[in-house]
């Protein structure tokens, strides 16, 4: 049934939308767009923490997403399932479960979203899209994309919800 979504979702290319999620997709690439957003908090007072609470998010979704469970479930990517499938993007190398693209896109979009929910729904709406980029681009499954929302939010709500723990503690006050 995913390869049905998947083939379906093919039914929709255009020339402009391939141009648009071939960007959209490179935004969620290693992570990097999402690094340099904590990277732009980080620099500033008001939203350091933010900043920080994104790079702890990244830095667990790497360890529990990229290097854990997509060695440890070994899943095949979808485009493999279709040789004849000329790709948009250069082949990735990695396995398909979870959307590593997906999972740091809602890491980030999570703690924004806990933290500020206006700020947190302009970058959910963009991890969603990077997230559907993925399927678009035939290198995921709709499992793997769903997988790595949820799995990214639910790194997001720990990290946010530790973080404030361990500032009214008194541990955080320093970084932020």
């Amino acid at each position: 049934m995913e390869l049905q979504i998947l083939d379906w979702i093919q039914t929709i290319h255009t020339d402009l939308l391939d141009r648009m999620m071939v960007l959209i997709t490179a935004l969620g690439e290693s992570g990097i767009f999402w690094i340099l957003v904590g990277l732009v908090l980080v620099c500033m007072e008001k939203y350091r923490k933010y900043g920080l609470m994104i790079w702890a998010s990244l830095l667990c979704g790497l360890l529990i997403g990229n290097l854990m469970l997509k060695n440890l479930i070994a899943r095949p990517r979808p485009y493999t399932m279709r040789p004849d499938l000329i790709l948009l993007v250069k082949q990735p190398w990695d396995y398909s479960f979870p959307s590593g693209h997906t999972l740091c896109s809602f890491e980030a979009a999570g703690v924004l979203w806990f933290m500020n929910r206006r700020i947190g729904t302009a970058a959910l709406i963009l991890a969603g899209l990077i997230g559907f980029s993925r399927m678009y681009l035939y290198v995921h499954y709709p499992t793997d994309v769903l997988a790595g929302m949820i799995l990214g939010l639910l790194i997001a709500y720990c990290v946010t919800r530790f973080w404030l723990h361990m500032e009214r503690k008194g541990h955080c006050s320093r970084l932020s």
